[in-house]
């Protein structure tokens, strides 16, 4: 049976609250001595202070690793709850505390409330999938808050088998602003037509059938179809490389579905009477070294995403180069590329290379670094080695539309520049779809400079 998670895991314990300031000293209440299945939260809540509270008074918890055991001895504090102040009868009007009205339907004057809606359980790969990219969601809404931006998490376990109606049923739920999910297709009616019931914003994360799109305006679709990616990949090759000389190189993999893209740049190329060469992994070193020019930058391109052929390719232009030293040859991959950095980085930075994704982790990026780190500190557990990052996916989801929610109200559409944030892996860019919803078009090209650095070309 499904049922109402709040704060589904540790970290989600946190009460997110504006305006809470940190206390230099701690002023104690008293003692709490751990009994046998007591948790943080249980502990926090049965003295209604937040996690905040109960870590401030009790260091060791930030310690990396730290562990809640039975007969351990808390120090509980008094609550940093902010509390109206109390006004005497006999206090003068002047002398009475001001008060200030708050629209309670500005999301900008408020907490932000936000609902998950995703399969969070351990049963299967796509519940420790979401529950990654959840912890990330909730990484993001610690990281908001230190920016004094208040918000409130509520999270169902929105399973493939679920029914949402008591989900949906659950008064929690309507009060959301901002909802993230469903993860399966045969949700999205229903969840569609909650959040435009009740003027709820909803992002889609990842990929499933959304035809709603079309129609709800409320509806972010993330997730970007192959095709899409392909001809956005065409058009902004055609824009930054249009005088270069394109080498097309078969590679023989019968298994390739890079012909879409191959074929579809030729055309692209043979309408705007750009000159290209193809050649073959197989051809001999004379008839391989006539489809590169001499006077212009060359771009290779080759029709398959795996690593087998692209070290032969490899080879192949290595041999080529050290026979033609004044060669300019720049690569033109795939995303797949991003995962064989191990075995061709150095080719990749000798060959100027050029790799067209919707996300890119740096894992040598501080930022990558310090998420990396308290990930492991709050869960006591690695991220999943996938790529893109789940829980860094959530963290830029989170921090992207709840940044926005809070700068520019429920008017937030996500388009370019409507604020400053540097995605840790995953950047956004929403338009809209005739009358209907917002779908991501964010493109970026990751650089691999013969300077050894990388670069991202976002688009």
């Amino acid at each position: 049976m499904t049922r109402f998670l709040r704060y589904f895991l540790l970290f989600a314990a946190f009460s997110f609250t504006l305006g809470m300031m940190a206390q230099s000293e701690v002023n104690l209440r008293g003692l709490h001595k751990v009994k046998k299945k007591e948790t943080i939260f249980g502990i926090a809540k049965m003295y209604d202070l937040t996690l905040d509270d109960l870590m401030k008074a009790n260091p060791e918890m930030n310690q990396p690793g730290y562990e809640l055991k039975k007969g351990d001895v808390l120090k509980i504090p008094f609550s940093s709850k902010i509390i109206a102040p109390v006004v005497k009868e006999s206090s003068p009007i002047s002398e009475r505390p001001k008060t200030q009205t708050v629209d309670v339907d500005d999301v900008r004057q408020r907490e932000i409330r936000v609902g998950v809606m995703l399969p969070l359980h351990n049963i299967n790969g796509d519940g420790k999938r979401m529950v990654e990219y959840y912890r990330g969601i909730l990484m993001a809404c610690d990281s908001l808050k230190k920016q004094g931006v208040s918000v409130d998490v509520h999270a169902w376990n929105a399973a493939e088998d679920a029914d949402l109606t008591p989900i949906l049923q659950d008064k929690a739920a309507s009060k959301c602003d901002i909802i993230f999910g469903p993860l399966y297709s045969k949700q999205m009616q229903q969840l569609s037509d909650f959040v435009l019931q009740h003027n709820i914003r909803l992002v889609i994360p990842f990929s499933i059938s959304a035809p709603q799109l079309l129609t709800n305006r409320n509806i972010f679709q993330i997730w970007q179809s192959p095709t899409n990616i392909n001809d956005a990949t065409i058009v902004h090759y055609l824009d930054r490389f249009k005088d270069y000389h394109p080498v097309f190189i078969d590679c023989n993999d019968s298994t390739s579905k890079k012909g879409i893209f191959t074929f579809g740049l030729r055309r692209q190329l043979e309408g705007r009477g750009i000159e290209y060469s193809v050649t073959n992994l197989k051809s001999g070193e004379e008839n391989f070294s006539k489809a590169f020019s001499r006077t212009k930058k060359n771009m290779v391109i080759l029709n398959s995403g795996r690593s087998p052929e692209l070290g032969v390719a490899f080879a192949k232009i290595n041999g080529l180069k050290f026979n033609n030293p004044t060669l300019e040859i720049t690569m033109f991959g795939y995303t797949e590329w991003l995962m064989y950095t191990r075995t061709h980085l150095e080719n990749f930075y000798k060959y100027d290379t050029y790799i067209p994704s919707t996300f890119y982790y740096n894992a040598l990026s501080s930022q990558t670094e310090r998420l990396e780190q308290k990930y492991r500190w709050n869960f006591h557990s690695d991220m999943q080695q996938a790529l893109p990052r789940f829980a860094l996916t959530g963290f830029d989801h989170a921090f992207f539309f709840l940044k926005g929610l809070h700068k520019y109200g429920k008017t937030f559409n996500g388009a370019a520049g409507m604020f400053g944030y540097a995605p840790v892996q995953t950047p956004l860019v929403f338009e809209r779809m005739g009358n209907g919803g917002l779908q991501n078009h964010s493109l970026l090209f990751v650089h691999y400079t013969p300077e050894h650095r990388i670069e991202t070309v976002k688009f």
